[in-house]
């Protein structure tokens, strides 16, 4: 690794430190039950996901035409998910038979409203008569920054990467024929770049109570790897909320030609829509393959991104749909998660990588003992084969200590 490649390694790492969990076994679950890493037999299908399909949605999403879709622009942006959801037969969401919610905006001198944006949404009705008014939801944010000084943002991972899975999950998951148990539903956030106001608007105004949500999904940039290594690795974060879940995702094996890497959310902070449902203590999985050098950038682009491998993670999601959509149980809501040894390996991971990264001795003095550090604490845990609370708790503020020193 060049002294360049490091750097841009580093910044693009700064919310995604745990690179990988991603040695050479690395093929799925890392921590699953049995200890044995998993690797399904489905996994190596092809899917239903089409990555040419995934491709054009993401060249129209993020073309110079949409401008960064935001306001007018992402207003166009929900008519395309409109189209696409109603051609696929599912059913509007929302009251007066509308795909569309409104986000209000302030109210005007005059009395009326205006409005930010709009959530986008369809459904597929449960076919158990107790089950069907329980949902699983699939999602993803559609918006993103618009444009400045006269340059626009593509946003061609961020969110188009997503946006373009959602689409295609959807028409595949109507197509299949035989309905779930529990109801699905596909929706598209709005405003996500802007406080997750879209997520925010929707988990405060649902058209059922929010506690018949047992499983919500989002995935947000999907279409890239952290800092552009070649890592194949999807990270999957929040199943350590959600009793039963990590279980169920190692049965379910992983995504085609890539790596499930589990972390815990609060490595990261709040990210993306799931926010709004973590905070109302809904068990949640957010899909995302890193950060990248283009991240907020205008170089976005859609000649960088990797269609198959989109369509790998929209097969995975659906297969954890339809097992969660037909399954006897949903994972209850746990506020006390228990210490997954998957984070202390991904820690010692890439703090061995920066050790041994070409212009690792360019870095000050700081920053070399905190990486050292780095490594020893979680090597000597892992040799240990054992990780408590307390000592998670000092991973965490590891983890934090290395981001705000090193990236």
């Amino acid at each position: 690794m060049s002294r360049k490649q490091l750097r841009g390694c580093m910044v693009c790492a700064a919310v995604f430190f745990c690179l990988t969990v991603i040695s050479g076994e690395a093929r799925a679950w890392q921590d699953s039950p049995s200890g044995v890493t998993q690797t399904s037999a489905v996994a190596a299908s092809r899917g239903v996901i089409q990555a040419a399909a995934i491709q054009e949605h993401v060249e129209w999403l993020a073309s110079p035409e949409r401008r960064g879709r935001a306001g007018r622009d992402a207003y166009l942006v929900g008519d395309y998910l409109k189209v696409r959801f109603e051609a696929a037969g599912l059913k509007p969401l929302f009251e007066n038979d509308s795909f569309f919610q409104s986000i209000p905006g302030p109210t005007r001198e005059d009395g009326t409203k205006t409005r930010y944006g709009r959530n986008v949404a369809g459904w597929i009705p449960g076919s158990d008569p107790q089950l069907k008014d329980e949902f699983i939801i699939v999602s993803a944010h559609y918006d993103h920054l618009g444009s400045r000084a006269g340059s626009y943002f593509p946003g061609a991972d961020d969110n188009a990467s997503g946006t373009a899975m959602l689409i295609e999950a959807a028409e595949a998951f109507a197509k299949a024929g035989k309905p779930t148990r529990r109801s699905v539903v596909f929706i598209g956030f709005d405003l996500e770049e802007h406080l997750l106001w879209g997520s925010r608007w929707f988990a405060a105004h649902p058209p059922w109570p929010i506690e018949n949500v047992k499983l919500f999904m989002t995935a947000d940039m999907i279409g890239r790897s952290l800092g552009d290594l070649p890592i194949e690795t999807v990270f999957v974060m929040g199943s350590e909320h959600g009793v039963g879940l990590d279980e169920t995702l190692a049965s379910l094996g992983s995504p085609r030609d890539l790596s499930i890497a589990p972390l815990g959310i609060d490595l990261i902070g709040t990210r993306s829509d799931y926010g709004p449902f973590r905070d109302r203590k809904v068990p949640f999985l957010f899909f995302c393959t890193g950060q990248h050098p283009d991240y907020h950038k205008v170089t976005d682009t859609p000649d960088k991104i990797d269609a198959d491998q989109i369509a790998s993670i929209g097969d995975y999601i659906l297969r954890v749909t339809r097992h969660m959509a037909n399954s006897d149980s949903t994972p209850e809501w746990t506020s006390e998660p228990q210490p997954r040894m998957a984070e202390v390996k991904a820690l010692h991971r890439i703090a061995t990588l920066l050790l041994e990264a070409e212009g690792f001795e360019n870095l000050n003095t700081l920053q070399k003992f905190i990486i050292t550090q780095a490594e020893v604490q979680a090597r000597q845990t892992i040799d240990r084969g054992t990780l408590t609370d307390s000592e998670r708790t000092g991973l965490i503020r590891t983890a934090q200590v290395l981001m705000l020193s090193v990236f």
